[in-house]
């Protein structure tokens, strides 16, 4: 009879234990409300107002962890605890779009009074029991799911359209979710970040690791991203190819395609070449690499877990003979790519010229278009050269009489101006700008063109701006010029 009633002490001090726990724990949980400039890269001049909500959680430093896409393109913050009503102003202390992570601040810290921050712990194991805190659409107050972990690798995250480590998990998981901290012993071992559409109970979160690194960039108060190698790689799981470039059975790697021609990895690493390890872990045939015991992803893993400026070492093949290199890591997507990531917390740019919208290409403004451009969207696929960095597309034309008989180009993408060729929207600009002659050509790759007369052009557009009420004939950037 005493074993009995000690075991139902030990059980009501565990359950006190635990409750307590999880009470500190939701204290420190946050309901976000944003409001939102939200561009038209279509009309690249005009924006609407947006309002939302999202979740987030108090962590060390009197800091709020939340999603990049919670708060982007924000215009005014307000935050409020778990349990209270009152509402403070908040803004971003830093954020990272790539990884959809965001850090807030308020400057009344009575708003953190009784409150214990929440700790970072590591990452989850398969079938290990999660619970996910936030303010879901459906209620007003604190929500709490319970679900396991059913996979960790990589996955396409929606903010940014990059591919990171992710954690999926069968806990519901709304919107509104977002931002919220996914627990295990009341530690942070993810935070919310999106759900799979037409699925029951699948969600993921940005992993705790993923958390880490963003934290430790932002020490010295300077956010620099996650890098990116700046080269395409190829499978080996066909076994001609291997046997094509003499690979026994036993070595398993991914074979060099292309690199792009501002990537750091030039000069260390060359078409062709075979990447069989990377920091010393194998990758596999199918571009895949262990991280943990039987778990297997995508080998750009050990990329995501150094910082920027930091070397990485690769072993390869080639020509037969293998060796290690070693590179700096120096540039994330965005410095590699013809078409630049989703971008946010900026208005599109544009410049207008006798009618004509001239804007970059953009995944915004592919993302923003019905339109099924296959030639627009393949841009997307490739890397830049040293002559060409960026696309530039006649974006529309405000229907006026000089341009009639134009009105149905849109989002055309531009190879040349008077016979010239350009490399990137800024030095488009410039030379339309400097252009004293007569007439405009524009060109594209097949030959079509656009012609403007430069005096019709800048006597009409005043009209032609009224007309559409238009305040700007440019972007902000150019103004200041």
């Amino acid at each position: 009879m005493r074993f009995i009633w000690i075991v139902v002490i030990v059980s009501l001090q565990l359950w006190a234990n635990n409750s307590t726990k999880e009470d500190q724990s939701k204290q420190a949980i946050v309901k976000i409300y944003t409001v939102s400039k939200v561009p038209n890269y279509l009309e690249p001049w005009a924006s609407s107002i947006r309002r939302s909500s999202g979740s987030g959680a108090i962590i060390s430093g009197n800091r709020i962890l939340t999603n990049a896409h919670v708060v982007a393109n924000n215009t005014f913050i307000e935050v409020q605890r778990y349990g209270e009503r009152k509402r403070y102003q908040a803004k971003v202390l830093s954020v990272s779009h790539q990884a959809d992570m965001a850090l807030l601040e308020v400057e009344d810290k009575q708003f953190f009074d009784g409150v214990d921050a929440l700790e970072l712990g590591e990452l989850p194991t398969i079938e290990q029991k999660v619970v996910v805190y936030g303010f879901p659409m459906g209620g007003k107050t604190l929500s709490a799911t319970t679900g396991v972990v059913s996979r960790i690798e990589h996955h396409r995250y929606a903010h940014s359209g990059e591919s990171f480590l992710a954690v999926q998990v069968d806990a519901a998981v709304n919107p509104g979710n977002s931002g919220g901290p996914a627990l295990t012993d009341g530690k942070i071992v993810g935070v919310v970040m999106q759900n799979l559409s037409k699925s029951q109970n699948i969600g993921y979160l940005v992993p705790v690791t993923m958390i880490k690194h963003f934290l430790e960039d932002i020490k010295d108060g300077k956010y620099d991203g996650f890098a990116d190698l700046g080269l395409t790689t190829q499978k080996m799981e066909n076994p001609t190819i291997k046997s094509f470039y003499h690979l026994d059975d036993n070595t398993t790697g991914n074979f060099v395609a292309n690199l792009v021609y501002n990537t750091s990895l030039q000069g260390v690493v060359k078409k062709g070449d075979i990447i069989t390890a990377i920091d010393g872990h194998k990758i596999e045939d199918d571009s895949t690499v262990e991280f943990r015991e039987h778990e297997y992803t995508s080998f750009h893993h050990f990329v995501d877990q150094h910082q920027l400026g930091e070397k990485i070492s690769l072993d390869i093949v080639r020509d037969r003979k293998r060796m290690k290199v070693e590179a700096r890591l120096d540039y994330i997507a965005d410095d590699l790519l013809l078409v630049k990531t989703t971008e946010y917390d900026m208005m599109p740019r544009y410049f207008i010229y006798g009618g004509y919208v001239f804007s970059p290409l953009s995944r915004n403004l592919l993302r923003r278009s019905s339109q099924n451009k296959l030639a627009l969207r393949h841009f997307a696929t490739q890397w830049p050269k040293e002559e060409k960095k960026e696309v530039v597309v006649l974006l529309k034309v405000l229907a006026a009489e000089l341009n009639r008989g134009n009105y149905s180009f849109a989002l055309w993408p531009i190879e040349k101006l008077n016979g010239k060729t350009f490399d990137s929207f800024d030095s488009f600009y410039q030379m339309v700008r400097d252009f004293d002659g007569d007439f405009l050509v524009l060109e594209d790759e097949d030959g079509a063109r656009v012609i403007i007369n430069r005096e019709e052009a800048l006597s009409q557009q005043p009209n032609i701006l009224k007309k559409y009420n238009i305040e700007f004939d440019r972007s902000v950037d150019l103004r200041s010029e």
